[in-house]
């Protein structure tokens, strides 16, 4: 079976669905990845699967101006001519499905979050809600990471509830994101951020809350592990991130492929995220023993258990973060560590990327048996 995998970068095929490809591949299918090009379409081709490039301004919030993407996703489908196409994202799942509807190619679609279009209320909002509503008919599947991204699409009438399914988020690792066999003992409490340096992201709480809290724990760390993103319109500018450092507010730890070596020397995992899908970095953290403080919003709450394996504190409140990060500090290293083993189970039980390669294969199948 000839299968399309449609992203809006490759580093997002990469980091989030090589497992799933790589599994599809030994099972005697021919891969093709469709994407805007980065440093991750050649490491893609290395791992045996056909990259095609699409040029898909990710930064541009203005749909009509995208409407060109459908012509671009139609010539390549049609040029590829495959058997079923899994698209990720909001482009490739608006798009992409409209094409491959012309086509008359079946679609498996991955709504991983609502992104920064949904967070603001916007023309531009209305005009992506419609464009949903459009597209989703032609599709076969579509999947969510949390059930109120899912609830909010059924309430708006944007989708037949008949087609869709929850699963949880893109999976991860469990065996490569376990717990060092020894733990590493800081001298200091550590916090570390992990994410893109995005202002939806809960950036600026994290920073309000860490001046908050030096005031009466000096000695504690507190991290920042992630990638500016310039080009978003919500991103950190590298001239606030540059005063920020040498203000000494943060330790920057600039941008990696290897982020379990950094959470193997933290003591918590901090993510205000205003929204997420399913957050990769929360469930790479619980599946690391980590315990965690989250915002109580979609795609963070699905994942930490208040009080059991993290804390959850109010999206967009720097002063509840900043509790909710002492009530952290002020723990036990007992009271810790137990956080972090029921994490790691939570995420062997519910998050591991065996359950995501599962559902992908039984609904590729099923769309086949039919």
């Amino acid at each position: 079976m000839k299968i399309i995998f449609s992203s809006n970068i490759s580093w997002s095929i990469y980091n989030f669905r090589l497992a799933l490809l790589k599994s599809l591949q030994n099972d005697g299918h021919n891969i093709y990845t469709v994407a805007s090009r980065d440093k991750y379409s050649k490491l893609l081709e290395n791992e045996g699967f056909t990259y095609k490039e699409i040029i898909l301004n990710n930064n541009s919030t203005n749909p009509i101006k995208d409407f060109k993407i459908i012509r671009d996703y139609y010539k390549l489908y049609k040029e590829i001519d495959p058997d079923i196409i899994c698209h990720n994202a909001i482009k490739p799942n608006i798009y992409g499905t409209i094409a491959a509807g012309f086509l008359g190619i079946p679609v498996v679609n991955n709504i991983s979050g609502l992104g920064t279009l949904f967070i603001k209320k916007s023309i531009s909002t209305k005009i992506a809600k419609l464009l949903y509503k459009i597209s989703q008919i032609k599709a076969s599947k579509v999947f969510f990471q949390n059930s109120d991204d899912l609830n909010l699409f059924i309430k708006n009438k944007l989708i037949d509830a008949e087609k869709c399914k929850v699963i949880p988020g893109s999976g991860v690792d469990t065996f490569k994101f376990s717990p060092p066999e020894q733990t590493i003992k800081n001298d200091t409490f550590h916090f570390l951020f992990v994410g893109r340096l995005l202002y939806d992201k809960g950036i600026l709480e994290y920073i309000n809350a860490i001046n908050i809290l030096k005031k009466s724990y000096p000695n504690v760390t507190f991290e920042v592990l992630g990638p500016l993103y310039e080009n978003n319109t919500t991103s950190v500018k590298k001239e606030t991130l540059d005063f920020w450092v040498s203000e000494d507010i943060i330790n920057y730890l600039g941008e990696t492929d290897n982020v379990q070596c950094f959470m193997e020397k933290t003591d918590c995992i901090v993510l205000p995220s205003y929204r997420e899908g399913l957050s990769k970095v929360l469930i790479e953290a619980s599946s690391m023993g980590l315990p965690i403080v989250t915002t109580n919003v979609a795609g963070c709450k699905d994942v930490v258990i208040d009080e059991e394996t993290g804390f959850l504190c109010n999206a967009k409140d720097s002063k509840d973060l900043a509790l909710k990060m002492e009530k952290m500090i002020l723990l036990s290293s007992t009271e810790r560590e137990t956080m972090g083993r029921k994490a790691r189970q939570r995420a062997i039980d519910c998050f591991d990327q065996k359950i995501i390669i599962n559902i992908y294969k039984k609904t590729i199948d099923s769309i086949f048996i039919y």
